[in-house]
């Protein structure tokens, strides 16, 4: 019984949690130096630093994103440093001729897609970076 007493609270506590860091949308030019972390050049020439979680790293020191437009939505931990949404709720769009896509990754051999580099799951081959509509996954 007080288990149950307590989910509303843990509810209510949680909406006020996520009011606290309300989600930002982060605009520029994704810029992947050599032993620098993955940044953001904005508009303005600003240089934003990006962190987020594990696999949204994997997704960052993809080399071939590299000058690619992106929208990032999250949150400034700092004003140079900039925390993306956890990568389930694609937080991390680049833009591809004028249009938004979210960043996957495919095994032609399997036909398995995936959303972080590296070797299928199945096969162990190199997957492809495809990039997709966010509204057709």
């Amino acid at each position: 019984m007080r288990f149950c007493l307590c989910l509303p609270m843990l509810a209510v506590v949680s909406a006020f949690a996520a009011d606290l860091h309300p989600s930002e949308t982060l605009r520029g030019k994704l810029v992947l130096g050599d032993g620098k972390p993955p940044a953001v050049e904005t508009a303005e020439h600003k240089l934003v630093t990006l962190d987020g979680d594990e696999p949204t790293h994997k997704v960052l020191a993809d080399r071939r994103l590299n000058g690619f437009e992106v929208e990032a939505r999250g949150c400034f931990t700092a004003p140079d440093r900039f925390l993306i949404d956890p990568i389930h709720t694609r937080g991390l769009l680049v833009r591809q001729d004028g249009k938004l896509r979210m960043v996957t990754y495919w095994c032609d051999t399997c036909s398995i897609r995936s959303f972080t580099p590296g070797p299928c799951v199945c096969c162990q081959r190199e997957t492809t970076l495809d990039l997709r509509d966010p509204d057709k996954l």
